[in-house]
This record gives C-alpha cells, structure tokens and sequence, in this order.
C-alpha cells in the first residue's frame, strides 16, 4: 500500500507513532540475516541460459526490490510477452529461517519514507532483485497476447536472465521501450473495457507544505508509463489464473462487487464532490469516465477505493462445493474465482518479493507447465495463505488509512473552530461520516441524529492531532 508521497519527511512525529502502535518491524531477527547472507550465495544450477534475451524494467527511479523484467517478441499477429519474475523459491527453502520469517510478515510493508521488507535487504535488493547488469534466476512466464489483447500462458521455466537497462517510471521515453510494448498495452486496454472491467487507480496522494507554512494535500496521478507497465503485469496475472482454473488447483485473487449500501455512499460522496453521476448510470460506467489529473475525480477515485469490501485470496474449490456457499449470495460470482475489478479470474504471481503468496502461485504453474508433480509443501499452503494474507492486508490498509489520517490532521492543524460544509456518506446513530465538499477529507462527525446519506451539514473542526492522527468535528447547525 503506497497511498501517500511524503518528500520532505513533514510526518516524521506521527509516522514514529504509527511504526509503534502496528509493530513495524525495524530489522530482522539475527537468524533469518543469517539464512538470507546464505542464501544470496546460492548459484542456480536447475535453471535454462536465457542470458540472450533482452530483458529489461521499468519501475520508480528509487525502486532496488525488481520483482519483473519483461522481453517482447512478435508472433505473427500475436505478441509473445517473456515475463521474468525473481525467483524467490530459489533462495528460500521450506520451513527455513527465511520462510518462517516471510510467514509472520505476509507482505512488504509501506510507510512514506521507509518500508518492511518481506525478505533481508541482501535478497530483496540485492541478490534476488533483477536489476541490470548482472545475473539473475527467474521464473520466466511466457505470455501469448493475441489481437483482441487475450492472454495465455505459452510456458513456464525457471532460467537465468541479464537485465539490459532499468527504466524509470518517471523518464522512460516511448522510444526506450521495445517494440510492441505500446501495442500490447492497448490491447490489454481494449480487453479491459469489452469484459467491463472496473480496475480503479487511484493516484498517490502528495504531503505539501504552502509558502505560508500550511500543509495540504495534492495528488500525484499514476504516469502512462506505470499504466502501460501495469498492463503487462495484468496480463500475465490473467494467464497464470487461466492455467490454474483450467488444472483445478492454485490461489485466485477474489473480489466481489459492491453492494447496495457501498454505492449509496459514494453516490453521497460524489454529490459533496459535484460531480455529475447520472442515477441510472452503473458504477463501473461513471469510474471509467473519472480523470485522476483533477484533483476531485481523483478524491472520487480514492473514495471508490475506501468504499469496497477489498479483495482477498482464494484457494481453488470445485464448483458446487459446500464452501462456496458461505462465500457470497451471488451464484455467478461464486461458480468462478472471480475478481469483478478485473472482470475475470485473476491470481498474483508477478511480485514474489513483496507478497508472500505469489512465491507459491509460481511454484504450482512451474508445475503445471512442467508436467510435474505438485510439491506437497504447495499443496499444503494454498489453503492457509488466505488467512496469512487477509492478515498483513488488513494491518497494511489499517496503516494506510492510519497513515491519510495523519496527513489530513496535520493539514487542518491550526484551524480549529473553522467550519466546513461536509455531505453525510454513511449514518452511524448519533455520529456520521462525512466527506468535505471543500478538501479530499474524510471524517467522522458527532452530534448528527437522523442524518441521512446525502444530507449537508455545516461542521466545526474541534480537534486536529498531527501526532496521533485524530480530528474532530461537532455540527454546527
């Protein structure tokens, strides 16, 4: 989770604060260095010489944990996407030190200006990073994407690839790129907008501070060059999820779609924003039309964002099981692993070293697409790395919004007893959520009996903590 820009340090205090009260780690045990300084010497001996290929990334400029390099190869009217991801499974044996670590931490953690690495630094970013240069193992993915921007897995192999160059987000030209890459990521677009997908990309929300000493809150939207990337990630992501469903086994990515109750609050939300949402137009309609340069649609989209009831991880069940029952009340989405953002079946294999469970969705394709027997350490994760995930999202969302929180109380620090109109998203008895009609905030707001969604009020900021993150407000009227 990287919601919040902090350049300048501005939330240094409360940041301390927040590393305290969710138990960010600050280093890793003794043991597991150990075992990482180990492991960082293994040299590959079960992987192909793919060293020819020209791989190469595209990540931000600061990023050192490369989890993907990619090289494009034309296939007649088809594209052939060579996907290389680190392979973690390389370095990290079952039930070592590494392992056991990467268990209890579930992800990589993000804070602005520093982050809890899944693995030690010395193979995060060092010896299991592709970086350019120098030698890597890595699971190559090789993608099919045919015309209409479908995607198949053509085959899986562990092999050693050499990065050419690592491309920056922030200055890759189109002329830097490959041939093909512009193309297969409208493809994927097209793709994308037949199935009616919903993917919402919020932009990064920046901590500035005025020439007048005040702190506010900018955006910064996603760059053409992190959407065209992020197509490619997708497309692969479809295609392991498609060769998993087709075995009957693997870990799915899972999202149902909003409900009832979820789109009536931001219905509320994007009255207090003004913007113009047609009653009889779908969600999945109006998102799509939303720009994330404008600083209002991009308060929309993060609202969307904050709206759902979020994704999560999936072992593959049989159709007509007795546990799909209980998963949702909607009879088509639970015949498939289905993730209604993506508006497919979905999995995440392309970021091992920030997420544990994809190191376990490349191990079963691995063996799919070897013919191989499933490794019964695999077999015997996929049905507890649900709740491991739901785990470490949970704490990093729950730092995400904590981390929002911060930045919203210190940009209203200094404006107690001003007022603010505000629209009620949710009634909760005598307290409701609001949305400013004036700032990117979301709050709570007491004294508000038989509020309704959609009902405006006038608030009072009573409080505004820059260190624990806190604002109050009361009704004013």
């Amino acid at each position: 989770m990287k919601t919040l820009f902090d350049p300048d340090r501005l939330l240094d205090q409360g940041l301390t604060r927040l590393r305290s009260r969710f138990a960010v780690p600050e280093r890793f045990p003794d043991d597991v260095v150990a075992a990482a300084q180990v492991a960082a010497s293994r040299r590959p001996d079960a992987h192909a010489d793919r060293t020819a290929l020209p791989f190469m990334t595209l990540d931000p400029a600061s990023s050192t944990d490369l989890d993907q390099a990619f090289a494009l190869e034309a296939s007649g009217a088809d594209w052939l996407l060579h996907y290389a991801i680190a392979d973690v499974a390389w370095f990290v044996e079952d039930g070592d030190p590494l392992d056991r670590e990467a268990w209890q931490r579930g992800t990589t953690t993000y804070l602005p200006g520093g982050k809890a690495s899944l693995y030690p630094p010395v193979l995060s970013e060092a010896a299991a990073s592709l970086l350019p240069g120098a030698e890597r193992p890595a699971v190559i993915l090789t993608v099919r994407i045919d015309a209409a921007g479908e995607s198949r897995l053509d085959g899986v192999e562990r092999a050693v690839i050499l990065s050419r160059a690592k491309l920056a987000y922030e200055t890759v030209r189109d002329e830097d790129l490959p041939g093909g890459f512009l193309e297969i990521a409208r493809r994927i677009a097209r793709a994308e907008d037949r199935r009616g997908a919903q993917r919402v990309d919020p932009p990064e929300q920046v901590v500035e501070r005025s020439p007048s000493g005040r702190f506010s809150l900018g955006f910064r939207p996603q760059l053409p060059s992190e959407r065209r990337n992020a197509a490619l990630s997708l497309a692969a992501n479809l295609a392991v999820a498609r060769t998993m469903l087709e075995a009957g086994t693997g870990l799915f990515r899972v999202m149902a779609p909003p409900d009832a109750r979820g789109e009536e609050r931001l219905r509320a939300t994007a009255l207090a924003l003004a913007l113009e949402w047609p009653p009889a137009m779908p969600l999945t309609q109006f998102q799509r039309r939303l720009d994330p340069g404008k600083p209002v649609e991009a308060a929309f989209m993060l609202a969307i964002r904050r709206s759902g009831s979020g994704a999560s991880y999936r072992p593959y069940v049989p159709a007509g099981s007795d546990a799909l029952r209980t998963d949702t009340a909607r009879a088509d989405w639970a015949e498939l692993p289905w993730h209604a953002a993506v508006a497919a079946p979905y999995a995440h294999a392309t970021a091992p070293l920030r997420r544990l469970a994809d190191r376990y969705v490349l191990r079963t394709v691995l063996a799919l697409a070897q013919g191989q027997a499933m490794p019964q350490t695999v077999l015997s994760a996929l049905p507890e790395l649900p709740g491991v995930m739901a785990r470490a999202g949970s704490r990093d969302a729950q730092i995400d919004r904590s981390v929002i929180d911060l930045a919203e109380a210190t940009m209203l620090h200094g404006r107690e007893g001003e007022t603010f109109e505000a629209v009620v998203t949710e009634a909760r008895e005598n307290r409701a959520q609001v949305q400013l009609k004036d700032l990117p905030v979301i709050a709570t707001a007491a004294g508000a009996p038989g509020a309704a969604p959609g009902t405006v009020l006038t608030l009072r900021l009573v409080r505004a903590d820059p260190v624990e993150g806190a604002l109050t407000f009361e009704v004013a009227d």
